[in-house]
């Protein structure tokens, strides 16, 4: 299996993008909030000709040149929004009134901005902050399971025992008292 270097894919995405004189185009490191994506490519394009423009062209390029194909497309048949979904990376083509109202990069403020004017910066920053994030939510997941298995011992030690006396053994689907039960027995032994 290849190995997909989904940042450089991302560069790709929103260069091309760019190229095709989108707008306010912003790549977001979703890696450690979401397990959809590493990336999100967004982009404004002004018209339903220059949307399709956009993602036809990131489409073909990843094709020829690195031959990537999309593990799904939503939007085709929409004017105003096209989704294309790498896999390690989605890429949001929108009309400008659809970007204002979903508002992708308030949905994801926790996300970390690229600059995509500083790329090989931007890279190392990061390559670096993936690492940290990986060491420092281990020990978040470490303390939160310390903290469930101490809650759960809590309750099993405190929560009261009862007792469920049986009345009676289910013959078949008919419940049978213990008196016409040992009544059976009785006439089985004579």
């Amino acid at each position: 299996m290849v190995n997909i270097d989904f940042f450089k894919l991302a560069l790709k995405a929103a260069k091309i993008a760019d190229d095709k004189k989108s707008i306010d185009t912003v790549l977001l490191d979703v890696r450690d909030l979401t397990a959809i994506a590493n990336y999100f490519v967004v982009t404004t394009a002004e018209s339903t000709p220059q949307i399709n423009a956009i993602s036809g062209d990131i489409e073909r390029i990843f094709k020829a040149e690195d031959a990537i194909i999309p593990v799904r497309r939503e939007g085709i048949s929409s004017s105003t929004w096209r989704v294309i979904d790498y896999g390690g990376l989605v890429v949001h083509v929108m009309s400008p009134q659809v970007r204002e109202t979903y508002n992708l990069e308030s949905l994801w403020r926790e996300a970390k901005i690229i600059n995509l004017n500083d790329k090989e910066k931007s890279k190392d920053v990061v390559e670096k902050k993936h690492v940290k994030s990986k060491t420092s939510a281990a020990k978040k997941s470490k303390k939160v399971i310390k903290k469930t298995a101490k809650k759960t011992i809590k309750k099993v030690k405190t929560k009261p025992v009862k007792k469920v006396v049986k009345k009676g053994k289910k013959a078949g689907s008919k419940k049978v008292s213990v008196k016409k039960s040992k009544k059976k027995i009785l006439k089985n032994k004579k």
